[in-house]
């Protein structure tokens, strides 16, 4: 703990402060985050205060409220759009994530060394990961105050303000749940693993028993004030409505790529030599006799390690379950670092400036990139310009059979078609109980909803997304006004029979259907070969493959 010392640079609340606004920067010039499943976030955030107002969306989506561990910006969302619009709104949201992020980072540092280490601005950088960028929107705010809420765990125990613990902790964890059940379940698990610790150390000294037996029970009776959003949990899935698989357990090769993924963004070598660092330093914490780790965040990582290891990749139907983990393990484990009393200050001091020349780094590549991003998604949401307010459009995003390390980030645009014109998305999540929006558009068929809108130049093996020849020539032209192809792979122009051109810009483009004009036919062998699945997995020498997927229901 704190022991009257004069604190160092790194340790000072401006310095926390300063890493905190710091985290803001890659947020502030985008209008619309560029995080991949955003975009169709942001139409259901649409269709839910334009429902009653606007009878075509109840002709093609049911929305009705419920009580589910999945509801964080969508309720944030409520007050603020009030305020100032819709995106704005969102984007004062979002921005607040990854700065709460390392604000909690830094708070559990300090609870669990006393003073912040060197070591922990390494952490730092993980604010903007992989499941970040993918757009885990509620997912990433139930993590960022589960971080904030282990500090006051942590804090409170300190003080020995354990009966105020018990009374706060029953309402911040059910709120935690709402926001995402990920986030309620990562507060048990750093809770319990702490509560472990601290109870073995009053036991110090004293019976086998009561050493090494007695700490789980009690440990057990302080965190269950965490334990009622079980309830909510059970009556959450038991219900008649609730859908989706949970599956592909143990799936080594995707768990590998996530770790090595942690990063992934824009430049490959960059986000893997980011990550290179992490584990050099963590290695270097096991060999170097100057630094240590913490027994109670060791303990903290290793069960989160547990967890990362038996949950599988799909969980009620929400993809990338183990993913979203990586990230938090990592950087609890590496905040738990610590130097040995007898370490130097002057070699602290330069582990510190090391480590925020690293975050630094890091930020500046991020707001470069997203700065990027935003330029791609101006260009592409020029088409909106074109498109009539209620339109029935079926958008058809360009994907590959490659699992390229920059993704393109468009993927969900749709869905800002549905948020600014109240169009037709035909990109939405539609899982009854997953999420407050399900698709009852009959007349699209079988593309009414996610992952309709993805299409590719060949039938990529065990997905569900469709060649592009195979998407023009049959969705259903009679349910359908206008079709935007946003950056298609290439194809035969003789499938945009009975398209005519409103908007287009490179190969993207918006097409007002003629419904005189009858589909095109797809001649026999004119359907693109596919290439063999090793070849696609292996990525051609191009790119690392990508592992098995199904379609993303749930954030």
């Amino acid at each position: 703990m704190n022991t009257g010392e004069t604190l160092h640079w790194w340790q000072t609340r401006w310095f926390v402060a300063l890493c905190t606004l710091m985290a803001l920067v890659p947020l502030l010039w985008p209008d619309v985050p560029p995080l991949v499943d955003l975009p169709g976030h942001m139409g259901r955030y649409r269709v839910q205060f334009e429902y009653d107002q606007a009878p075509w969306l109840r002709e093609w989506y049911d929305f009705q409220w419920s009580l589910m561990g999945n509801l964080g910006v969508d309720l944030l969302v409520i007050p603020l759009h009030k305020l100032f619009g819709l995106e704005l709104a969102v984007k004062l949201i979002i921005i607040t994530i990854p700065a709460m992020t390392v604000a909690g980072l830094l708070m559990i540092a300090r609870e669990v060394h006393g003073r912040i280490p060197a070591t922990a601005l390494f952490a730092l950088p993980l604010a903007y990961s992989f499941p970040f960028h993918f757009g885990f929107v509620n997912f990433a705010m139930s993590m960022a105050l589960a971080l904030i809420a282990f500090g006051w765990w942590l804090r409170l125990a300190r003080l020995g303000r354990l009966k105020l613990r018990a009374v706060l902790f029953v309402p911040i964890s059910a709120t935690i749940w709402v926001c995402h059940t990920y986030g309620w379940g990562m507060l048990g698990l750093l809770a319990f693993s702490a509560e472990l610790v601290r109870q073995h150390d009053l036991a110090e000294g004293q019976g086998f028993a009561r050493r090494w037996l007695y700490p789980w029970f009690w440990t057990g009776m302080h965190c269950l004030v965490l334990a009622p959003p079980a309830l909510l949990m059970v009556l959450w899935r038991s219900g008649g409505h609730v859908t989706g698989q949970t599956g592909n357990w143990f799936n080594w090769r995707a768990k590998t790529l996530w770790v090595v993924q942690v990063f992934r963004d824009r430049w490959q070598l960059f986000d893997l030599a980011s990550l290179g660092v992490l584990f050099l330093l963590m290695f270097k914490a096991v060999r170097d006799p100057n630094i240590q780790y913490s027994r109670n965040l060791t303990l903290s990582a290793l069960f989160l390690l547990a967890v990362y290891i038996l949950l599988p990749r799909i969980v009620f139907g929400s993809a990338y379950a183990d993913m979203r983990l990586v990230p938090f393990m990592l950087a609890i484990a590496i905040i738990g670092i610590r130097p040995k009393p007898g370490m130097s200050m002057r070699g602290a001091a330069l582990v510190a400036a090391i480590g925020m020349a690293f975050f630094t780094a890091r930020i500046g590549a991020t707001a470069y990139s997203f700065f990027l991003y935003d330029k791609a998604y101006d260009r592409e949401l020029k088409a909106l310009d074109h498109l009539p307010r209620g339109a029935r459009l079926i958008t058809f995003v360009g994907e590959t059979c490659y699992n390229e390390w920059r993704m393109t980030r468009v993927q969900h645009l749709p869905g800002l078609a549905l948020e600014r014109k109240l169009a037709y998305a035909n990109d939405q999540w539609s899982m009854a109980g997953g999420q407050l929006l399900t698709v009852r558009y009959a007349a699209a068929g079988r593309f009414a909803h996610d992952p309709s809108e993805l299409v590719t130049d060949v039938q990529c093996p065990r997905e569900w997304w469709r060649p592009i020849p195979w998407a023009l020539t049959r969705f259903p032209r009679d349910a359908f006004d206008y079709v935007w192809l946003v950056r298609p792979p290439a194809y035969d122009p003789r499938f945009l029979q009975g398209l005519v051109p409103v908007w287009r810009d490179g190969t993207s483009g918006l097409f007002r259907v003629d419904h005189r004009v009858p589909a095109p036919v797809i001649r026999p062998g004119e359907l693109p070969v596919p290439r063999s699945e090793r070849d696609i997995m292996l990525g051609d020498g191009r790119a690392p493959g990508r592992p098995v997927t199904i379609p993303k229901q749930v954030d």
